[in-house]
């Protein structure tokens, strides 16, 4: 398996596991370089910039590891690492713990970056700067609805509001990455 470049093999993963269940900051280490790049453009998408990303993703690596042990195998390593960053960054988003509304996530859920850049013709850091100018509430429904495939009824429930305003943020958002699109296309003629 290749992430972000790094030639990774199920055992070597299974040995970097077992590395930070004994917490071995060499195997904490070699699994952030292979998953880092991509847990931080999640954590973008997330954020309102750079530096917020950096605190999620830096709070999500410390929650991997204190909770590698709850990892069981079922699915993908970074799909179970993907939802501890979407934890984080929602956590940090309502300033309080969502530990009893954990996201659930299957793997069809993950449109990655890429895939929809290509729709769009956008290239990732600009989409990422675009989605970072939502306002917060926007930003989240957005990301959750887009890009995780999750339904107005299950992000109502993880932001604790109606199924309406959830509906009502994703058209908001929506609305503002139209005219952001449509400003970015006439200063590209």
């Amino acid at each position: 398996m290749i992430v972000n470049g790094t030639d990774i093999s199920i055992r070597e993963l299974h040995i970097l596991i077992a590395g930070c269940l004994k917490k071995d900051r060499s195997s904490q280490r070699k699994i952030y370089e292979v998953y880092g790049s991509r847990m931080m453009t999640l954590c973008l998408r997330y954020s309102k910039n750079r530096e917020e990303a950096e605190e999620v993703m830096h709070d999500g690596f410390l929650q991997m590891y204190r909770c590698i042990g709850q990892f069981k195998n079922i699915g993908s390593f970074e799909g179970w690492l993907r939802r501890i960053m979407i934890n984080c960054a929602l956590q940090r988003y309502r300033g309080k713990s969502i530990q009893d509304h954990e996201v659930s996530l299957t793997e069809d859920h993950y449109l990655l970056v890429g895939e929809f850049n290509s729709d769009i013709g956008l290239n990732e850091k600009e989409m990422i700067r675009m989605i970072q100018a939502l306002p917060p509430a926007c930003r989240m429904v957005f990301n959750l609805y887009v890009f995780e495939g999750m339904k107005h009824r299950e992000i109502a429930t993880l932001l604790n509001v109606t199924e309406g305003t959830s509906k009502s943020n994703l058209y908001d958002a929506r609305s503002i990455l139209m005219k952001q699109l449509s400003a970015e296309l006439k200063i590209a003629r």
